[in-house]
């Protein structure tokens, strides 16, 4: 019992610590850099409503974003524009926070669900739908979404054998992805032509000609799961000192790590559903996130906003790079998201940190 009391003080100190908590002193870095990431955010939300075939002011946007102009620039902004950015925005936080939670439960910096076979379920899904024919009345949003839930229960009952561990989890979804990967390239393989094509402009991850239709279940589901994250944060931050520790500081581990790992899927769920698998968003947003914080972990409110900044900001590039072909943003965060894996991966081999 005295060992387990040390230990479990240890550990609070270590959680206080980890916290920014520190002889009652707030945590400044981790604020600051959250209310900067908040205004840069707002600050791409409000250039993405200017972007378009008709060029709006910056402060006209503004102005009609809160219902003030002319009826044609309120038209553009608030039915074409809004629900695009609006999607961007809540898909990049979703995916922002689904990895940090991901990658503080595991104790990985390359946990995602990009890694853990979630969008790749979702993948499997939509592609299975549209060359099979089954998805017909469906739809590639429910075929999305359908899939990643499915694929999360399945890493997670494969990876409960003798208790869901961060390393197991992380080893199963590698290995789910690549199942689920080698069935949609058969599919693919298998398409016909229109069928491929199809497939392939949802694969790649876009924000064009996403609506309101888009936009309100994303919105639904993020109005019940930010707060659930945010509630369960105090057993993130055991977790993430490990098992022994999270005992001794009466943390429920089991029933911890299966309400993360279903919140993480859902949030990774619904905005793959939205966008499409816009890739490394969740793996680079907690990231940047961690660092700007000075954290041990990613946090929470600084990862979703590192996700929305990304994304929006992927977009408006993806818009301007080649502006009469509407380049999906999932390709904008691929070219840029390799090299950061590239650069987490070689650290982690040389720290040991990887697992």
């Amino acid at each position: 019992m005295a060992l387990v009391e040390v230990s479990a003080r240890r550990g609070h100190a270590a959680y206080r610590l980890g916290r920014g908590v520190v002889s009652g002193r707030v945590p400044v870095r981790p604020a600051l850099a959250a209310v900067v990431l908040a205004v840069a955010t707002f600050g791409a939300f409000a250039v993405s409503l200017t972007v378009g075939d008709l060029p709006i002011p910056l402060a006209d946007a503004v102005a009609a974003l809160f219902g003030s102009g002319d009826a044609a620039t309120l038209l553009v902004v608030r039915e074409l524009r809004l629900p695009r950015a609006l999607t961007g925005l809540l898909v990049g936080a979703a995916f922002g926070l689904s990895g940090a939670v991901l990658q503080t439960m595991t104790r990985n910096p390359l946990a995602s669900p990009d890694m853990i076979g979630v969008i790749a379920g979702a993948q499997t899904a939509v592609v299975a739908g549209i060359v099979l024919g089954f998805g017909a009345g469906v739809g590639t949003q429910s075929l999305g979404l359908l899939g990643a839930l499915l694929t999360g229960v399945v890493v997670y009952l494969l990876s409960a054998g003798r208790g869901a561990t961060g390393y197991r989890i992380v080893l199963v979804g590698v290995g789910i992805t690549w199942m689920c990967t080698s069935a949609t390239d058969y599919l693919l393989a298998r398409a016909m032509p229109y069928e491929a094509a199809r497939a392939v402009g949802w694969l790649v991850g876009s924000l064009n000609e996403r609506g309101w239709e888009h936009v309100r279940p994303l919105g639904l589901a993020m109005a019940v799961l930010v707060p659930t994250v945010l509630m369960l944060g105090r057993w993130l931050g055991t977790l993430q000192l490990g098992e022994q520790v999270a005992v001794g500081l009466g943390t429920p581990v089991r029933a911890a790590r299966l309400a993360l790992l279903g919140a993480a899927v859902a949030l990774a769920a619904f905005g793959t559903a939205a966008a499409g698998p816009v890739l490394f968003v969740a793996l680079v947003g907690p990231q940047i996130a961690q660092r700007l914080a000075g954290r041990p972990a990613p946090p929470l409110v600084g990862s979703a906003l590192t996700g929305a900044l990304l994304l929006l900001t992927g977009d408006l590039l993806a818009r301007h790079v080649l502006p009469d072909e509407h380049l999906p943003v999932g390709v904008v965060t691929g070219v840029l998201g390799a090299p950061v894996l590239l650069w987490l991966l070689t650290r982690a081999n040389r720290t040991g940190s990887g697992g």
